[in-house]
């Protein structure tokens, strides 16, 4: 590991090459864009199909996303972004991967950067149906602070507020 934005994944199951952290710009709107949304639709089969196009979602990333708050890209070796996360004040907004990157230390390593960003603790929303989602949050140390019947999000659906405090319990790495 050169600082605490590379990281080099060896063991099995982990991203075998080069893991580059890096501050999201502009030029990633579409990347971003293309990753937000097959990631949605791959790992959310339970939201109603998508209605905006891959430009209209990119203009969002470009206008929204990544001038409300910091956004962090994973690059691996190859220059290829395999995700990404925004934070708008301690609140975790965003942490999609490409399908294919899941469970290889990709989604740690960004939630790593943005904790290091968001030091007295980090707050998101998650769909209560995305377990798979829940179980990774809990795994590094996040706690459910309330639910919701799906009023308060866009997809009207039953979600909750989790909460991680720095040096509360497990999960305070970020592996």
């Amino acid at each position: 590991m050169t600082d605490d934005r590379t990281q080099d994944h060896t063991p099995t199951g982990r991203y075998s090459g080069r893991l580059e952290i890096r501050p999201a710009d502009i030029a990633d709107a579409v990347v971003i864009a293309e990753i937000h949304m097959a990631s949605r639709a791959s790992t959310m089969p339970y939201l109603p199909p998508q209605q905006r196009s891959l430009e209209e979602v990119a203009w969002w990333v470009e206008n929204i996303v990544l001038t409300e708050g910091q956004a962090w890209v994973a690059v691996d070796s190859y220059g290829e972004v395999l995700g990404y996360a925004a934070l708008e004040g301690d609140m975790l907004e965003q942490l999609y991967l490409r399908p294919e990157a899941r469970r290889r230390g990709v989604g740690s390593a960004l939630l790593g950067e943005v904790r290091r960003n968001s030091p007295d603790g980090l707050s998101l929303h998650v769909f209560q149906a995305n377990t798979g989602a829940r179980a990774f949050y809990e795994r590094h140390g996040f706690t459910v602070l309330d639910t919701n019947d799906g009023s308060r999000n866009m997809e009207n659906l039953p979600d909750m507020t989790m909460r991680w405090i720095p040096g509360t319990g497990t999960g305070t790495s970020t592996e």
